[in-house]
């Protein structure tokens, strides 16, 4: 485990020759890096390709909104056209369904009108019972009153529905 060196030894080569720069070079390449300056011709040639590169890419975004929007009202112009062939391809059997549903609810409303106008002693103790609840949203036990008037009401109707069936 420890017969060898983990790390390899650095190995120096020495150059038998100088290596010698021109007076020229140096000063040209230090010059370069002082100053990065960029002339104005090539400036502008930056710029003018820049400016280029930018209309380019904003014309392909438009053109890809445009095929994106055109894509959005195809969809939704056949979305439209497919529920408009679904409701007017209802058939009469969910159109009676419908029907059946809608009469169903207008004796259901009639009944409670009907109980109104038979029973006014019932619509007062709800419409007093109703009044409390919205005048104590937050102490709705103080309504306790009106609750026990309301089923009282209630429980009178019941009687008397039931002493008619028992009658006929």
């Amino acid at each position: 485990m420890g017969a060898s060196s983990s790390k390899p030894a650095e190995t120096v080569v020495h150059n038998e020759a100088a290596i010698h720069f021109s007076q020229d070079l140096v000063n040209q390449l230090s010059d370069q890096i002082t100053s990065p300056n960029v002339t104005p011709e090539r400036q502008a040639t930056l710029d003018a390709h820049v400016r280029s590169r930018i209309q380019a890419e904003m014309a392909k975004l438009r053109q890809e909104e445009q095929e994106v929007m055109r894509q959005i009202t195809t969809a939704l112009e056949k979305e439209n056209i497919d529920r408009e062939k679904a409701l007017d391809g209802a058939d009469s059997a969910s159109l009676k369904h419908d029907l059946e549903q809608m009469q169903a609810r207008i004796k259901a409303f009639e009944g409670r009108k009907r109980l109104a106008t038979e029973f006014p002693q019932v619509q007062h103790a709800r419409d007093a019972l109703v009044a409390c609840y919205k005048n104590n949203l937050t102490t709705s036990l103080n309504c306790y009153q009106e609750v026990a008037e309301f089923k009282d009401a209630v429980a009178k109707v019941e009687r008397k529905f039931v002493e008619s069936l028992k009658t006929t």
